[in-house]
């Protein structure tokens, strides 16, 4: 695995691009509303990203994928293509994921929206997720493994009876949308990589209420859902190692955690 340390100029970088991100999610979430269509909230980010923010929405053509935003509902577990026909509707729980480029580094962050009034479990799905990646975000400093960040992920969701997606991980992050290190969201303490100040990385835990088990949409070869039909949730952050802890570069306003 090579891992890229990054400068404190690097750093700087991914501050600008995260916080673009972070705008880009703050922004749209009034507009999840039932009756709208995902394509519709896609359009609305791409005219944002590229004439608000000067910026480039990453996923566009990105390994040909055709949008610039991902979009999963309900039991879609990521890579969840826009679309210019499915309406949300009322109970639906969405995954809104962006990435940002400016000045050729990435900011990647994604939230979790319920439409309308959403069921008490598909609530506690979502408060659990959030949970998993908060947990894992609090221990990010020199010395901790990855193996450690898995570890307390699988803990939180599996103390909650879910389960973790094993197939999509965290990863690496910088000038490049992906690179080493892979964050898996599951794993055993005290194993893996021991992590250093200047690396830059997602965490992105995807957490099923049923079992683990996931299937990948061949004819878009994209969309990615539970097996079992049952609902998924995920949150995202973009974050750097720093000498003493951990930056969170897509931090928003609505977030809870405390450091």
């Amino acid at each position: 695995m090579s891992v890229t340390i990054k400068s404190p100029e690097e750093f700087q970088k991914m501050r600008v691009a995260g916080k673009l991100a972070a705008d880009v999610l703050e922004m749209i979430k009034p507009y999840v509303q039932p009756g709208v269509t995902t394509g519709e909230l896609d359009n609305i980010c791409h005219q944002f990203i590229v004439e608000e923010q000067k910026a480039i929405p990453a996923p566009l053509n990105y390994h040909g994928f055709p949008r610039s935003i991902c979009t999963s509902i309900n039991d879609v577990v990521c890579h969840g293509i826009p679309s210019d026909t499915k309406k949300l509707k009322n109970g639906d729980i969405v995954n809104i994921d962006v990435t940002v480029i400016k000045d050729g580094y990435h900011g990647d962050t994604s939230i979790m929206v319920g439409v309308g009034d959403i069921a008490p479990h598909a609530e506690r799905l979502i408060k659990v997720t959030q949970e998993c990646l908060y947990k894992a975000i609090a221990i990010v400093k020199p010395g901790t493994t990855l193996g450690d960040i898995g570890a307390i992920i699988q803990e939180h969701a599996e103390k909650h009876y879910y389960s973790v997606v094993r197939e999509y991980c965290g990863h690496g992050i910088g000038a490049v949308f992906h690179e080493d290190p892979q964050v898996l969201h599951y794993g055993r303490k005290g194993e893996g990589m021991a992590l250093k100040p200047g690396m830059t990385f997602t965490i992105e835990p995807m957490i099923n209420a049923g079992k683990r088990h996931t299937k990948l949409n061949t004819k878009d070869g994209w969309t990615v859902t539970t097996k079992d039909g049952r609902l998924s949730a995920q949150w995202e952050h973009t974050l750097g190692v720093t000498d003493t802890g951990v930056e969170i570069f897509t931090l928003r306003s609505d977030d809870t955690i405390s450091l």
